[in-house]
């Protein structure tokens, strides 16, 4: 009788991406113990799922972040949320996910079952399951550690529903549902040499259930999108651009808790800029603005939801904020890297 996996001491080896004996006993106590579900049980190479009547949405995102576990989180529940949010700010209700794995030869096994166990319990929150996956296993130096990449499939049943930056025009209110910065800052508190004294946690968390209560009482929302990578600058000048608009922001209707503004003052950097992985932003007519902003405020994800500007016409396609003071500024996207590997 094969020896079960030390999931205490063990280690990830190249066997456990081979496709032999002990690729097979990863797969079988580890994933499939985990991630139980009709469609992970038939053991196939795909799962073949119910047709589905809508249109289809499909997401997918690769999850690099360094550490790998930080305040609020873990790279397993940020895998999961990050493509239900990029599912759901389409409009569409997440259905499916896929998980593909590519563990560092040596990588501990305890490690392991912490992102997978979190994953789960991810997984069983949102009631979107990980039907099928993959693992790959390479050398020792050759990754770091853990690199996951989801993919997401949703639908969009109600054809009134058209969320697309290509509705965003000028008029448009813009809403986020709260305090950007915080999982950018929670990761780097726990970077090497970065190891300041902050309570912040990642606002890592899954967005689809307050969309689809906007949705249902909103449905002709002109746009969505979660402000991730390069933060809410990045975010707004993305759509600016497609759209061909401008946008004048106003600074202080901007949410930001105190200690991610000292942090970010410490470390040079606008947090406009950080990261966000639980946060939405949101363009709607005005009319339907102060309603999705009740629906905001009256959800647990979005109790600091603000109004924090408007569309307007604008041939260049500036984002401007308009400071405490009355003074405008440019608001570009990041040139560079300022912040790697935080998702």
């Amino acid at each position: 009788m094969a020896k079960k996996l030390d999931l205490i001491n063990g280690c990830i080896d190249m066997t456990h991406g081979a496709g032999g004996k002990s690729m097979h006993q990863l797969i079988e106590e580890l994933f499939l113990g985990s991630f139980q579900n009709e469609y992970l049980h038939q053991q196939n190479d795909q799962a073949v799922v119910p047709a589905i009547s809508g249109r289809l949405v499909v997401s997918t995102d690769s999850h690099v972040v360094s550490p790998i576990f930080f305040p609020g989180g873990d790279i397993g529940s940020l895998s999961i949320y990050g493509t239900i949010n990029d599912v759901a700010v389409s409009g569409a209700e997440p259905l499916y996910l896929s998980a593909s794995f590519i563990l560092e030869e040596g990588f501990p096994l305890s490690e392991l079952k912490k992102i997978v166990n979190s994953m789960k319990k991810a997984q069983e929150l949102t009631g979107v399951p990980v039907i099928t996956g993959d693992t790959k296993v390479v050398e020792k130096g050759k990754g770091d550690g853990i690199f996951i990449t989801t993919t997401g499939v949703g639908v969009i049943e109600n054809p009134r529903i058209q969320v697309s930056v290509s509705r965003v025009k000028p008029g448009d209110e813009i809403l986020v549902s709260g305090y950007m910065g915080d999982h950018g800052i929670a990761v780097l508190s726990k970077r090497q040499n970065l190891d300041f004294e902050t309570s912040i946690e990642s606002d890592s968390a899954p967005l689809h259930e307050l969309i689809r209560e906007i949705i249902r009482e909103v449905p002709d929302v002109h746009c969505m999108r979660d402000p991730t990578r390069g933060g809410l600058a990045a975010t707004l000048n993305e759509i600016a651009h497609a759209a061909r608009v401008g946008m004048m922001i106003e600074e202080s209707a901007i949410p930001i808790r105190t200690e991610v503004a000292a942090a970010c003052e410490l470390l040079g950097i606008d947090p406009l800029n950080v990261a966000n992985e639980g946060k939405l932003v949101v363009f709607c007519a005005p009319e339907h603005a102060k309603r999705v902003l009740e629906i905001m405020q009256a959800h647990s994800l979005g109790r600091n939801a603000a109004s924090i500007g408007t569309v307007r016409e604008d041939r260049d396609t500036l984002v401007e904020v308009r400071s405490n003071l009355g003074g405008r500024r440019v608001l570009y996207w990041l040139a560079g890297e300022q912040l790697p590997r935080i998702c």
